[in-house]
């Protein structure tokens, strides 16, 4: 069967492989550990479980306007301005089936063919192959390691051509946890601004900080940087609400509108029984978000220390996502195999932990570990990994 070019070209996700894997084996009767998952491992919190049975008690099952409920998109506009300082409108917010379907439509709307996009790697999987559903091409750029893999202005400059139209920011990072801060945001945005690039700026994991770091988004640095980024965030990861598919899209006008009358003839509206869990969600304390973020940071900080002190296993340690991503370029050397993608594909085979290559995100000397688990679950993985390593030395 002859299928069109644009899927042809698709690179198959990194994380799903895995993923199936180590259910495959898993249903097999093997003790398989995965830290694959891109999901926290906490239910929903009860008061968003009652909102949707109270929904569909009241029969609010139908259709909902295409770019989502006015009052979700009211509740959006709150915490904008409550988190950030930032103040939008209804017509500057758009509710999408998941916060993916909102990266995907906005490339649809923003680029024509040939148009680049900067990436920074490493990168989450899916920019790449959006970028490139779009006709667009993305362009990718180094944030080195020694510099907490982030972009610099002097990157980001010297990657800027005639055909630039955006830069994709995503702070916290899948898969590196790292985060922007202020100032840096602000150098940044000098650049785009010089340029009149257009910001994606991916901010799902904001609610995922530990220590006391804080999350920026860059289109609080000022008026003009606003109307040039496009904030696009969820309740999936703060919440733990990853199968009600409920993301949202925020900024310029135009831009949201454009993305309102696409999605009318793509999707038409994201589910309105999740739309109403959502609006639950964020007129809620942030009670429940603060006992799983609690638990989250202690995992966090065992899970560092017991990777690290794994011979020839360097990491920076994230500020916050539920990810560490360390480096094992020595490890992959001082092994048998060739490649890091055949080094994870082996400790999956022989000691039965799930991590993901991580040249599925640009970055072939590293692997990702997911902390979405329990932690006699991390401690045990974090065992057999350092075993793994000692063999294979």
């Amino acid at each position: 069967m002859e299928l069109a070019n644009r899927v042809q070209a698709l690179t198959p996700s990194s994380t799903l492989a895995i993923t199936s894997k180590a259910k495959a084996l898993k249903a097999e009767g093997h003790d398989v550990i995965g830290l694959g998952a891109g999901e926290p491992d906490f239910n929903t919190p009860e008061y968003i479980l009652d909102a949707a049975k109270q929904a569909m008690d009241e029969g609010k099952t139908k259709y909902t306007p295409a770019g989502g409920l006015v009052e979700l998109k009211d509740q959006i506009i709150n915490k904008f301005k409550r988190d950030q300082g930032l103040e939008y409108n209804r017509n500057e917010i758009i509710v999408t089936t998941g916060a993916k379907h909102a990266l995907y439509t906005l490339f649809q709307v923003l680029l024509n063919k040939d148009d680049e996009v900067i990436v920074p790697i490493p990168y989450w999987v899916s920019y790449p192959e959006q970028i490139k559903l779009s006709e667009g091409k993305p362009v990718f750029v180094k944030a080195e390691e020694t510099n907490q893999f982030k972009l610099t202005p002097e990157q980001l400059e010297a990657s800027i051509t005639e055909r630039t139209k955006a830069l994709v920011l995503n702070s916290p990072s899948n898969p590196t946890g790292v985060l922007y801060t202020k100032e840096e945001l602000e150098k940044l945005s000098q650049v785009a601004l010089k340029y009149n690039l257009w910001i994606v700026s991916d901010e799902i994991y904001e609610k995922l900080i530990y220590g006391d770091k804080n999350h920026h988004s860059i289109a609080a640095v000022s008026k003009e940087m606003k109307e040039r980024t496009i904030i696009i965030n969820g309740v999936s990861k703060s919440h733990s609400m990853t199968g009600w598919r409920i993301g949202y899209a925020a900024g310029n006008e135009q831009v949201i509108k454009a993305m309102s009358n696409l999605v009318s003839h793509a999707t038409s509206n994201p589910t309105s029984i999740a739309q109403y869990a959502a609006i639950a969600a964020y007129n809620h304390s942030e009670e429940e978000i603060n006992k799983m973020k609690k638990a989250f940071e202690e995992r966090l900080n065992k899970l560092y220390n017991w990777i690290v002190e794994i011979p020839n296993v360097s990491c920076v340690k994230p500020d916050g996502a539920f990810y560490l991503f360390p480096n094992v370029k020595k490890v992959v050397k001082a092994s048998p195999f060739s490649t890091t993608d055949e080094w994870v594909e082996k400790l999956l085979d022989e000691e039965k932990v799930a991590i993901v290559p991580g040249s599925g995100f640009g970055a072939e000397d590293n692997v990702r570990l997911s902390y979405a688990t329990s932690l006699n679950q991390l401690e045990e993985a974090a065992k057999r990994i350092k075993r793994f390593v000692e063999k294979y030395s």
